[in-house]
């Protein structure tokens, strides 16, 4: 029943609307006789029937000019409301006057005081019962999610008159921090200070909480959601305010909250000169231009209009993806070119490399698991080292301008053979640059960046939707997070300001300790961790223990020497390096042990080239 009412066009709902105010206002009138008199039906009545015409005849236009009928039942708002009560109050007071050009003595002029009361219940208050019953129904017949509203500002109340229209949820309350609002109606939702949180999600039954606070800074998210995760309820967020009023977002993208509105970080904005100055009408070549690193590079990239873009990646299904997003694009001008090849393939570098005029390199390509890497040492090396090698000797043969490469902290005093391997790509870096080359060598050095492939977060928020458990290798293990598409703004900003052998450090910000992340995303999620204190929780967390090679916190220093450069987040590293001719004599015996699949001698040569490392198996 109520599906059809919805689905009535304007017009209909708005003839049933006057039909029901029709009745309300004959019923009021006689309704008024009735209380006045004290009797059902009285010859008083009978001698002023022309009453019950004149009211309806002359109140509906009223209404209809002062704009009653403009807005449907399901819209109504507090103005609506006002508008009624003006509308009764001007009939009133025409029937008062009605009263005295007739001269009607045996008509009591209580009668006019008692008809504005009875309609303004029936007209007006009639309506929000109505509305009420008719959404609570609705709520319980579609099994509308119940749902809190963080916020009783104007994207508050936009966004209950947006999910009224949905069927997905119901808001049963606002809270607010603001205390003059605590108590009010808005849209006929009441207003809740905070602490009244836990009593709502058992009372109403609510499963969600939609935080509509657009204006929040990205560390005022951070501190709400923070309280907020103390509590078994999911939490999503509001699209911008914009968005939602110029009909670009719909009520279904309201989005889960994601692990960087928990970290709070705030991106500086990017310098848009260093973004282009390696980019703009050159041609690029991307190494692993598939994977998380690579692929966010092309994205960004291709939009700072390069001449061409050269996509180099051994996984063919990646290639074939960011290939394909990337000739989507319509409004760009840049030829793409894809390579199906390996790093370590020094025939195929040097042939894209020679017939491509390349002018910047970005060189994302490496085996970055740890326990995978430190399981697979000899190929693990090989790809990270000498697949370095071969791109980094092409560049300066064939006079590529700039090459930058992506490092990682775990290059730092590395543990595990993974970040031994990518410290000594950095020392091939700064070894060549020493011999005077054409190509400018840059490295850029950053921790873990949010949703790649492998990383933490994907991995907790997979086991979080699988009911657990989930899996944390030590409670007091920590790690630095940023964003993708940070990470890589921030790289094509370091390679623009190098002047050759650069060790750039991004600022991670503070570092996170993985179990608090984990109990996060769990309450945020709208289910509770087990814990002694909850042991009837929905979510187990696992200690698996370190994994080989694995540290309980990164570094991005090897030292104290730092510089700071033209932007705020990144660092410059004075760091000691080798020789052109130590590294060459390296990589010969690197190819050697790769052939005699020598794991240990590889690992002894790491241990003897790379400051710090020390293995650790745990």
């Amino acid at each position: 029943m109520k599906d059809k009412l919805t689905r009535l066009s304007r017009q209909k709902k708005q003839a049933i609307m006057i039909s029901a105010d029709l009745f309300f206002l004959v019923f009021a009138i006689w309704l008024s006789f009735a209380l006045r008199l004290g009797v059902m039906w009285s010859d008083q009545m009978q001698s002023n029937l022309w009453i019950f015409v004149f009211i309806p005849l002359v109140s509906i236009p009223i209404f209809i000019k002062l704009g009653l009928y403009r807005s449907v039942l399901k819209f109504m708002g507090t103005k609506i409301i006002v508008t009624a009560f003006q509308a009764i109050t001007v009939a009133s007071l025409i029937l008062g006057f009605a009263m005295m050009i007739f001269r009607e003595a045996d008509m009591p002029r209580t009668v006019i005081l008692i008809f504005w009361f009875v309609s303004s219940i029936l007209v007006v208050v009639g309506r929000v019962m109505f509305k009420g019953l008719l959404y609570s129904w609705d709520n319980f017949v579609n099994n509308r999610i119940p749902a809190i509203i963080y916020g009783a500002g104007s994207a508050g109340a936009q966004l209950v008159e947006s999910l009224r229209k949905n069927h997905h949820y119901a808001p049963v309350a606002f809270i607010d921090d603001d205390e003059s609002k605590h108590g009010t109606l808005i849209n006929f939702t009441k207003v809740y200070a905070f602490e009244n949180l836990k009593n709502l999600i058992l009372k109403r039954n609510a499963k969600i909480v939609l935080l509509a606070i657009p204006s929040l800074t990205a560390n005022g998210k951070r501190d709400l959601l923070k309280k907020l995760s103390k509590y078994p309820i999911e939490v999503k967020l509001l699209p911008s305010l914009s968005s939602l009023v110029e009909g670009k977002v719909s009520i279904e993208s309201i989005r889960h909250v994601e692990v960087q509105d928990i970290l709070g970080r705030v991106p500086v904005a990017p310098k848009s000169k260093l973004l282009k100055k390696n980019i703009k009408d050159k041609n690029v070549l991307i190494s692993g231009a598939g994977g998380s690193i690579g692929s966010e590079l092309c994205r960004q990239i291709i939009n700072l209009k390069p001449k061409k873009i050269i996509l180099f990646d051994h996984c063919e299904f990646n290639l074939y993806s960011i290939d394909h997003e990337l000739n989507l694009l319509q409004y760009i001008d840049c030829e793409i070119i894809t390579v199906l090849s390996d790093v370590t393939n020094m025939n195929m570098v040097e042939s894209v490399i020679s017939k491509n005029n390349i002018h910047t390199i970005y060189h994302a390509a490496a085996y970055k698991h740890v326990p995978m890497v430190e399981k697979n040492i000899v190929e693990g090396v090989f790809n990270n080292v000498v697949g370095t090698y071969n791109l980094a000797l092409c560049a300066n043969n064939y006079a590529v301008e700039n090459m930058v490469l992506i490092s990682t902290d775990k290059a730092v005093r590395p543990t595990n053979v993974m970040g031994a391997s990518k410290r000594f790509s950095e020392l091939i870096l700064q070894a060549l640059n020493s011999e005077k080359t054409k190509t400018c060598f840059s490295m850029v050095r950053f921790g873990n960046v949010l949703d790649s492939a492998g990383s933490v977060v994907p991995l907790f928020r997979k086991q979080i939707k699988e009911g657990g458990p989930v899996t944390v290798t030590n409670p007091n293990v920590t790690r630095y997070f940023m964003s993708i598409p940070e990470a890589v703004q921030l790289v094509l900003q370091a390679g623009a300001m190098a002047r050759g052998g650069d060790v750039f450090v991004l600022d991670m910000g503070e570092p996170v300790k993985i179990l608090d992340l984990a109990y996060r995303m769990i309450y945020l999620s709208g289910l509770s961790p087990v814990t002694s204190e909850n042991p009837e929780g929905d979510i187990k967390i696992v200690f698996t223990g370190l994994r080989q090679g694995e540290k309980l916190y990164e570094e991005l220093l090897i030292g104290n020497d730092v510089i700071q450069s033209q932007h705020p987040q990144i660092m410059q590293a004075k760091e000691a390096s080798f020789s052109w001719p130590e590294i060459q004599e390296a990589i010969n015996s690197i190819i050697k042990h790769h052939k005699n699949l020598d794991d240990e001698e590889i690992k002894k040569l790491l241990i003897e080239k790379v400051e710090g490392y020390k293995p650790v198996n745990n």
